[in-house]
């Protein structure tokens, strides 16, 4: 973090502080709060640093080091994440750069760049509902019907993530566990295509240490993947949406596939679908028109430790 150039005690003084002000934003959370489903059994309220984390999408050991105010890279679109899931103000949010010994950036979040002829085809989809991941399963960009028909709010970073921790989407999602056996099988088949990422194995580890879900299914080693399939949802006050979707690779974005979703015939989906476009949002709905990109994360490979000298003076 950028403290290195302050005296050792105010070194420590900032450290003890960012380390308290992250504990106490934690605390004052609920799973409820930010969309996950309460498992209870909570010996310290608010949410763990294995929560905060996952949602995030950073890694579990490098969000602890940035609580315990370790000698590590952070950049501004990470402790964006990290303050868009403690539910910080502006002023909190502010707050945080300094501690963390950055320059507090203007309000309007960066995007990870999109190419525009992608852009068009995911809003032209519309009333549809598209949207493109990346090979860690990160939303890069969807439309407004996918926001809407699978619940995503603004901290749903990743599709594995979501699918596990998000309690709407669960609730509404028919035939939920068999999906979930589906979807464990297929990010396991996708990790194996490229053995020397770690990333793959981060991801898993962490949702497992959130998501006991996941977890149990993890530990069955399930294997699969489709191109193509059926969604069945149910939506309170709408009624049954069911999409028929198609998964296709992007040549040109290598690991990235755009995921295309059209009303199964005979279902009425298509007619649920133009009035849930047409209602007012709900407000956990609500996000910017284009979506923030979830960033790269700092959890994974080379910036996930403590810097060289961090780590010699903790030998």
């Amino acid at each position: 973090m950028g403290t290195s150039r302050l005296p050792a005690e105010a070194r420590q003084r900032r450290r003890s502080e960012l380390r308290e002000f992250l504990r106490s934003r934690r605390a004052r959370l609920t799973p409820a709060d930010v969309g996950m489903p309460d498992s209870g059994n909570r010996r310290t309220p608010g949410l763990r640093r294995e929560e905060v984390a996952v949602l995030a999408g950073v890694g579990v050991s490098w969000y602890t080091w940035l609580e315990q105010g370790r000698d590590i890279n952070v950049s501004d679109g990470v402790l964006d994440s990290v303050a868009r899931v403690l539910r910080l103000g502006p002023a909190e949010r502010e707050h945080l750069y300094l501690l963390a010994g950055l320059n507090p950036p203007p309000p309007a979040p960066s995007r990870r760049h999109v190419p525009d002829e992608l852009r068009r085809l995911i809003d032209g989809w519309l009333p549809r509902p598209a949207y493109v991941m990346d090979r860690h399963w990160n939303t890069v960009v969807l439309n407004r019907a996918a926001r809407l028909a699978f619940q995503c709010t603004e901290i749903d970073h990743n599709c594995l993530v979501s699918f596990f921790t998000n309690a709407r989407y669960r609730a509404v999602l028919k035939h939920w566990r068999n999906a979930a056996r589906e979807i464990a099988g297929q990010f396991r088949a996708d990790a194996a295509r490229y053995p020397e990422d770690p990333e793959f194995s981060r991801l898993a580890s962490d949702l497992c240490a959130v998501s006991p879900d996941f977890a149990e299914l993890w530990a069955e080693l399930p294997v699969g993947g489709s191109t193509h399939g059926t969604k069945a949802l149910e939506l309170p006050g709408l009624g049954a949406l069911t999409f028929e979707y198609t998964a296709l690779p992007l040549p040109e974005l290598p690991g990235h596939r755009l995921l295309l979703h059209t009303p199964a015939p005979g279902t009425g989906t298509g007619t649920r679908l133009a009035e849930l476009l047409a209602a007012p949002e709900p407000p956990a709905l609500r996000t910017p028109e284009d979506p923030k990109v979830v960033v790269p994360d700092p959890g994974s490979a080379d910036t996930a430790g403590p810097t060289p000298a961090a780590r010699r003076s903790s030998a």
